[in-house]
């Protein structure tokens, strides 16, 4: 209804052009519509897929946090051979062509995408131009397409986009998910809804190539080990005797096959092992397979790409039939593009109103590393603890005055006024000695504090610089961050947080303590 003063008190009914522009508009600021994109870069195969997510404001609720409601997969590529260069690299050229005709197939312009991940996988995080062809994808496929390395971070793709883990939500029972794709394999246990524990062992299909008159172009390490361990010869640019042949993929299937069904692994096949494999795992009451091997497995693939996947997927069955591996096998809803559906699905999230952004903050932000400082904010504050915290963080991670750095803070306790006073002059007191600097301060705090905390930093103690502080997000040292624009008229602004590192980068967790952090590790919040 409209009024307006004069003749009287009186209303007029809206127009339908009005009332529709207000559904529009409340529509708008209770959801949220972005375009994602999940680029898979295996030791086998690689594929990208875009996909449309939904996320809506939990109204019924009472909260302003906003949940993923719908998913739709926009376009699927096809299936790309990973190419390689003669000296073993990645041909990056190749690959940026094949990614460059998926958008224009898809009608998807890159600045049309919102956010997305380009997974490294497999034997393909060895070569030694992957960082730099990740940057390329990360730079080239659209806004906020992050880089990913990293076999657990895999392993937690894999079990979501297959629906291994929806499984043993809906269906209240363990569910084993083993992705297996080119040179590794990934396992992942979940319960739930979540992963609970995984590990990644280098078992796959495409560990030996061959040319079209069956010599060998390809044997990579973990092959050369079982042809050692079978006592077979292979050499390259030649003809493997079969029967020698078959004992290295005996000896691989029979490594994968004691790793998943829980036997105790022979030297060999701890050898193969590429993170710690978890112990006490409990019995999973449901297997399921993904990645390139599995379209063998489950009978949907005949045709042969010179490997070994179809003998290894044969080997894997008859352990299955025997009993060997004892849990029923489950259908997965992805075989092969589980990573890829994996990574599009679960790259952004939207929760919380209750985040600071300054006008002059300068987003979109990328890859700005996270501190964390060592300090208890559960009792009393000391702004002097707070200030030598901060500051030591700092020095840790040798950040540049001018480039933006992330602090990780742990809220604790009430949040009243004086406690989040203390807090901000704290770390305003660490910064005196870049008073100066350009570059935003950004704080990720797991509480709902990230707007006062933000006001009081930037108005109240006027630190001199932007203020970035967004709230209801966990993070550690050696993450990173890309926070985009604000998205009208919702006011969300989508964070995507990277946990894994790539070899050579600074130190990430160590193998087994963060098998299911990916799929908590990306939020976005709001204004």
């Amino acid at each position: 209804m409209r009024t307006h003063e004069g003749d009287g008190d009186h209303v007029h009914e809206m127009t339908p052009g009005e009332r529709g522009r207000l559904v529009e508009y409340i529509w708008k600021v209770e959801n949220v519509e972005l375009t994602t994109v999940g680029i898979d870069v295996g030791s086998s195969t690689s594929h990208l897929m875009f996909a449309g997510v939904r996320l809506q404001r939990k109204t019924q609720a009472l909260s302003s946090q906003f949940v993923m409601v719908e998913r739709k997969v926009l376009w699927k590529s096809p299936i790309l051979l990973t190419p390689f260069l003669p000296d073993g690299t990645i041909d990056a050229a190749a690959l940026g062509a094949f990614v460059k005709d998926a958008y224009a197939r898809a009608g998807i312009a890159p600045q049309a995408v919102d956010t997305g991940a380009v997974i490294l996988t497999g034997e393909a995080i060895k070569r030694t131009n992957a960082r730099a062809i990740a940057d390329l994808f990360a730079a080239d496929s659209g806004r906020f397409v992050c880089a990913s390395a990293g076999h657990l971070l895999e392993c937690a793709l894999a079990a979501h986009g297959s629906g291994a883990a929806a499984l043993s939500r809906e269906t209240g029972r363990t569910v084993m998910n083993v992705d297996i794709g080119g040179g590794t394999t990934k396992v992942a246990l979940c319960s739930e809804g979540r992963v609970v524990a995984s590990f990644a062992f280098a078992v796959g299909g495409r560990l030996l190539a061959f040319d079209e008159s069956g010599r060998l172009t390809r044997i990579d390490e973990s092959a050369a080990l079982a042809a050692r361990e079978a006592g077979a010869a292979l050499v390259p640019g030649e003809r493997p005797d079969p029967a020698a042949l078959d004992r290295v993929v005996d000896a691989l299937a029979e490594a994968c096959i004691a790793l998943v069904a829980g036997e105790v692994p022979t030297p060999f096949a701890r050898e193969l092992l590429l993170t710690a494999r978890p112990e006490g795992l409990p019995r999973a009451d449901l297997v399921a397979f993904s990645g390139g091997v599995s379209e063998y497995i489950y009978g949907c693939e005949e045709r042969r790409f010179g490997d070994i996947a179809a003998p290894l997927a044969g080997r894997i069955s008859a352990a299955c039939a025997q009993g060997r591996i004892a849990a029923p096998i489950a259908q997965p809803r992805e075989r092969i593009r589980a990573t890829v559906i994996g990574a599009s699905q679960f790259t952004v999230q939207v929760s919380g109103k209750t985040i600071h952004v300054s006008e002059r903050s300068g987003l979109p932000l990328r890859n700005v590393p996270v501190v964390a400082p060592a300090m208890d904010l559960s009792g009393a504050i000391s702004v002097d603890e707070v200030a030598r915290a901060t500051r030591e963080a700092l020095e840790r991670a040798s950040a540049d005055e001018d480039e933006a750095v992330a602090l990780a803070i742990a809220w604790r306790g009430e949040p009243h006024y004086l406690r989040l006073r203390e807090l901000a002059e704290g770390v305003a007191l660490a910064l005196v000695p870049r008073g100066t600097a350009r570059a935003p301060l950004v704080l990720m705090v797991d509480g709902d504090v990230g707007r006062t905390l933000g006001y009081i930093l930037e108005h109240e103690l006027a630190i001199g610089r932007p203020v970035v502080s967004i709230d209801g997000i966990q993070l550690k040292e050696f993450d990173y961050v890309d926070i985009g624009e604000v998205i009208r008229p919702a006011d969300v602004v989508p964070v995507v947080i990277k946990s894994l590192l790539f070899p050579g980068a600074a130190p990430a967790a160590k193998a087994g303590q963060v098998a299911y952090a990916p799929i908590r590790k990306t939020r976005s919040k709001t204004r």
